[in-house]
């Protein structure tokens, strides 16, 4: 197949493993995948499955949580080439796009123009449309835009026999169409019987959509799950921007009462009313970039909240908003009130904060995932739709399901049409747990059956629902979906065992954990005990959902924003690790060669230990299989060099002449040729002792030494006296070169050496203030989990230079009429302290600064000075940061606080950036 095509074709055991897995409990290894670069590649991998064989599986963004992305097929993956706008009409609002093309980045280009995709889903920064067509999505607001079938005009989809064509309304004279109208008309009956009157039904084949006058065969095929057709293009109907919102956030004592008063809420005319339960509430206050924004629009300790968004104009959102807090208190909820049960409405009317609010509720699914314990909320039944008078008795009776079986669940739902996001806690790593899954799936689904509801109302069938359709839908009409199937694939090589003819749901080896599942013996270098099962249990915590493969915002996850590759994704990286330290990747795969690969673009960012719901932290999982490489194959020229930067760069210093020649010949230890390395200068002193401690890091000290006396004489402006943090012999050392190549143990004994010093300062009443962002909050993270009896409130103590200053804000500053651009370093977002670098210049009089919304520049330590990565360093640059910077005026000023980053500012665009403490230097002295 490599031949006929100009995309990828994927085949190694780490490639096919990274592919194994989607957002499901579910693991099957591919055959290969297909990366396509163009249509003709789609074709030709049709034309070479039929020929071997074998199935075939398009997927997009591999976020399916019933395990419809996962087969022992040829994958095609659509989300990386086949992404583009075909055409668009901004007059008509109409659109056709191709599959791999992600929600999100869809609607930023419509803004403009006043319309937007409004199948909003909860997985919209990564959900492409194909995917979400094959599902037939749904989001929060289909009680007023319905599902996805009712939001697609057309699809130009490839049958199993390779013919392309447009399916639209039914066409009698085309056989295909025929033959389907002739089944829907046969069993009209049946249909009418059986298909349950809800509106969030998306299991099975939408046979129904055949019948009435308009028969519409895009939307038999929407919600196929890939069984039926390859989707070329979309012609997608689109809405007006909802243009003026408002929220209110209705509190319960009760669970119960949040359900039952769903069904009055809906009459007030809200455009989505969303569950939140006690255990999102709890957990989200638990994962520290929710925890503020949780305490917001949270009120005490209710069980249950209801987020009710009404979307009219201003005059008329405010009457309803204010008709809730009635119907709240008719309901028997109003806060201080002695005839009323503790409850009440929140109102949200700033656009800002009604974002933060749903932006915790689009994470609800991940921040429900994010217990660390072997037993997780698992996704079987949460996708149950009822009616909506009955949602509380069903809700009740499947919370005694649970109970029976001796779990409980996590609840969050579309409550404005019934449907419910349950997840009961199992570990399905014993046998107990399988019992329980099966116990309680076939419990839930006649209770489902019995108030005529849908047991797939949004996640669609996939493996973990397609077998109980007849429960549901009965025998004769099961055999009508695989007349269907069978019309559209003869030979079954479309996703098979999806929807029809499907496996058991709780068969092992179909599970993510097969039969032996278990750690392999390994040594790490970090304290993994936090996690079930140390390092693999957390590795583990990536459940797939995809939140590292947004395009925008944050940091997260900027190797795969500038390759689109599966194997440069933190999901992808995690995906290896479990495999490979549970065994399934062969022997000594940890420290091969493969994984090494995989974590070569890994910049260390850590935007995935704060952006990651799951907070997987990729960047301590690197040092460790760096460290396992290193005990088996040594330690390279350049790597040795960057490691030991620290001990040798006092030396260069007193050389600099000769040293900073070396870069000229620097390319034969594998740096960049064209990237300039930084310059030795005369190294930072300063005095031995003071109230004030700087942290005199090596890259500061001796490439940018100006820095360390900016600050010094910034904090002496505030009469505090100002010394260096030292020791007898060599400089104190953070350890964070030794832990880029992988030399943990030269780390830990300079972590050992820096933090006895540090604990004696801190007991003398010292403040200790850091310049280096990367080296100052190596003290709360790293250092916690490699050295003994240091935690993250002693780490804490070491300041970074903004927060002394905003804490000790010196006075006579003045920046009149400047404009500052802050970028900050991937380590402060990732602690949440680089606001504070845009908060002390903010307190400047005539100072205005905003941050750059940007994501990693790219430098990070050494990648942007190696050979085979330098590339990738400028195109992650370039992704945002870059030209946020030219486009600003060159009068303003760009301030950025780490030394790598400024390096890569001046390489990269040619304009300057000075540190936090040069800038507040030169507003002293003006």
């Amino acid at each position: 197949m490599k031949s006929r095509v100009e995309g990828q074709v994927l085949t190694s055991r780490f490639d096919r493993g990274r592919y194994a897995t989607d957002a499901s409990i579910y693991q099957i290894m591919p055959r290969a995948i297909l990366v396509p670069k163009t249509w003709g590649d789609v074709e030709a991998a049709l034309d070479f499955a039929k020929s071997e064989g074998i199935a075939m599986l398009p997927r997009g963004g591999g976020t399916s949580q019933s395990g419809q992305t996962v087969n022992d097929a040829l994958v095609i993956d659509f989300s990386r080439h086949l992404k583009k706008v075909l055409s668009y009409d901004p007059e008509t609002g109409r659109i056709k796009v191709q599959p791999g093309l992600v929600l999100d980045d869809l609607n930023r280009r419509l803004k403009a123009d006043g319309w937007w995709y409004p199948v909003d889903v909860s997985t919209a920064s990564r959900a492409t449309l194909g995917g979400m067509a094959a599902n037939n999505s749904c989001g929060s607001r289909s009680i007023r835009y319905g599902k996805m079938q009712d939001n697609v005009r057309s699809l130009e989809a490839m049958l199993a026999n390779g013919d392309l064509r447009r399916f639209e309304n039914a066409r009698p004279d085309q056989p295909l169409d025929a033959d389907m109208l002739a089944l829907a008309a046969r069993e009209k009956a049946e249909i009418k019987e059986r298909f349950p009157s809800v509106l969030r039904r998306v299991g099975g084949y939408n046979i129904d959509a055949l019948l009435g006058d308009n028969p519409d065969m895009a939307q038999l095929l929407v919600g196929s799950e890939g069984t039926l057709a390859i989707t070329k293009s979309l012609d997608l109907r689109l809405s007006p921007i909802l243009r003026t919102k408002t929220l209110g956030v209705c509190h319960f004592p009760t669970f119960h009462a949040a359900m039952d008063a769903a069904q009055h809420i809906v009459k007030l005319g809200p455009v989505a009313v969303e569950l939140v339960d006690h255990n999102m509430i709890r957990l989200g206050r638990d994962i520290a970039q929710f925890r503020p924004i949780v305490d917001s629009f949270v009120r005490g300790e209710p069980q249950a909240i209801l987020l009710v968004e009404f979307a009219e104009t201003p005059e008329e959102n405010r009457r309803r908003l204010t008709a809730l807090g009635d119907l709240m208190a008719e309901l028997g909820y109003r806060w201080d009130d002695p005839g009323k049960h503790e409850g009440g409405v929140i109102e949200a009317e700033d656009p800002a904060f009604q974002a933060r609010i749903w932006g915790v509720r689009t994470q609800g699914l991940n921040i429900m995932m994010s217990m660390r314990s072997e037993g997780k909320p698992v996704s079987f039944v949460e996708d149950c739709a009822v009616p909506l008078d009955h949602l509380a008795d069903f809700t009740s009776r499947l919370t005694d399901v649970f109970h029976k079986h001796g779990t409980d669940g996590t609840w969050y739902a579309h409550a404005s049409v019934g449907l419910l996001h349950v997840r009961p806690v199992l570990n399905l790593r014993q046998d107990l747990g399988l019992r329980q899954l099966r116990a309680i799936a076939e419990e839930a689904f006649d209770l489902v059956a019995a108030y005529k509801g849908s047991h797939s109302g949004e996640h669609g069938d996939g493996i973990v629902r397609s077998e109980f359709h007849e429960r549901m839908y009965g025998p004769r009409m099961v055999r009508i979906f695989e007349q269907i199937k069978d019309r559209f694939d003869p030979d079954g090589m479309l996703n098979p065992g999806k929807i029809v003819r499907a496996p058991k749901m709780d068969d092992r080896s179909l599970m993510r954990w097969p039969e032996g599942y278990a750690q392999q013996s390994l040594t790490t270098v970090f304290d993994w005990s936090n996690w079930p099962d140390g390092l693999s249990g957390a590795a583990e915590m990536c459940n797939n959902n995809g939140a590292c493969r947004k395009s925008t915002g944050g940091v997260m996850c900027p190797s795969f924003r500038v390759t689109g590759l599966e194997k440069d994704l933190t999901r992808g990286r995690a995906n290896v690790l479990r495999l490979a330290l549970t065994g399934q990747l062969g022997p000594d795969a940890f420290a091969s060669d493969q994984m090494a690969d995989s974590m070569q673009l890994c910049v260390g960012c850590k935007a995935c230990k704060s952006e990651c719901p799951m907070s997987v932290d990729m960047a301590k999982m690197k040092t460790e299989v760096q460290a396992a490489r290193i005990a088996q194959h040594g330690l390279r020229l350049r790597d040795r060099i960057i490691a030991y930067l620290p001990r040798l760069a006092p030396f260069a210093a007193k050389t600099r002449t000769i040293a900073n020649n070396f870069s000229r010949f620097a390319s034969f230890a594998g740096f960049s040729r064209t990237s300039q390395l930084p310059k030795f200068h005369a190294p930072f002193k300063g005095k031995s002792d003071g109230d004030v401690l700087l942290f005199s890091d090596t890259f500061n000290c001796h490439f940018d030494p100006e820095t360390l006396h900016a600050a010094q004489r910034v904090i002496e402006r505030s009469g505090r006296s100002v010394g260096v943090l030292s020791a007898p012999g060599r400089r104190l050392c953070c350890g964070r070169t030794f832990l880029s190549a992988g030399l943990t143990d030269k780390a830990i004994a300079e972590l050992n050496r820096t933090t006895e010093v540090i604990r004696a300062a801190l007991e003398k009443g010292k403040t200790i203030v850091g310049l280096e962002p990367s080296c100052t909050l190596t003290f709360r993270d790293e250092a916690v989990n490699l050295i003994p009896n240091w935690t993250e409130e002693m780490g804490a103590q070491i300041l970074t230079f903004a927060e002394y200053v905003k804490q000790n804000p010196p006075v006579g500053l003045e920046l009149p009429g400047l404009q500052v651009f802050v970028h900050g370093h991937c380590h402060q977002k990732a602690f949440g302290v680089a606001q504070e670098t845009v908060d002390v210049l903010n307190a400047i009089e005539g100072a205005q600064a905003q941050m750059i919304d940007s994501s990693c520049c790219g430098m990070a330590g050494p990648f942007g000075y190696q050979t085979e990565t330098e590339e990738v360093s400028r195109q992650m640059a370039e992704l945002s940061l870059a030209p946020a910077i030219r486009a600003s005026s060159e009068k303003s000023l760009i301030v950025a606080d780490g030394f790598s980053c400024r390096c890569q500012i001046r390489d990269v665009t040619h304009r300057n950036a000075n540190s936090l403490a040069v800038v507040l230097d030169q507003a002293l002295t003006r």
